[in-house]
């Protein structure tokens, strides 16, 4: 075999094996293939309220901080901070969207949110427009139990607090009792079990 022989079959196999794995993990975001989701880690469709789950609560380990009758979302802005129960979120003026969770695993699914926008909560915290701001879970480890968020995604009128999905209560697993949906942001950045969104400095 001559060194251009080799060089293409080294190079059509390596062709053959992407479009496999593409193939066999695709699946995860398109109907028609999830039969031949053999190695992809999510399915379309499955999980709780028919939406995948890239972090359960468990595995954060927000259980029993997520229950707690007693949480409460902080939202400070640079002059005062407000606290809301989860009842009083849902007693304000809601807001819908229809947005995606598009995940960095390769998964997309979309989902009607309904909840608070966030724009109206940091109005009322008197944050800044055209600050930055920092979205804290319960969660108390991993990379993105802290992320920020630029002003274009916090006062875009899409950006929920939500508290559902799809007519229901949002699951544990997907963030109760309240989670960020942006349009826009991957998954990782879509804060579950939110406990308090801070402005910060310039």
């Amino acid at each position: 075999m001559t060194d251009e022989t080799g060089r293409r079959a080294f190079l059509t196999g390596v062709a053959v094996s992407a479009t496999a794995l593409v193939a066999l993990t695709a699946g995860q975001a398109f109907d028609v293939l999830a039969p031949v989701n053999l190695f992809a880690p999510r399915v379309k469709g499955q999980g709780p309220q028919d939406l995948p789950v890239n972090r359960t609560a468990a595995q954060a380990g927000v259980k029993t901080s997520a229950r707690d009758p007693g949480w409460t979302l902080r939202v400070r802005g640079a002059e005062r901070t407000r606290s809301y129960t989860r009842d009083e979120l849902a007693a304000m003026t809601p807001a819908e969207a229809v947005l995606p969770i598009a995940c960095v695993e390769g998964w997309s699914t979309s989902a009607r949110w309904r909840g608070v926008r966030l724009s109206d909560l940091l109005d009322a915290a008197g944050v800044a427009r055209g600050s930055r701001i920092r979205l804290e879970s319960l969660q108390q480890h991993g990379p993105y139990r802290a992320t920020t968020m630029p002003p274009e995604y916090a006062w875009d009128p899409l950006t929920l607090v939500a508290l559902e999905v799809n007519g229901e209560t949002l699951d544990l697993d997907h963030g109760y009792p309240a989670r960020i949906i942006a349009p826009g942001r991957p998954g990782v950045l879509q804060t579950k079990w939110l406990a308090s969104i801070e402005e910060l400095s310039s």
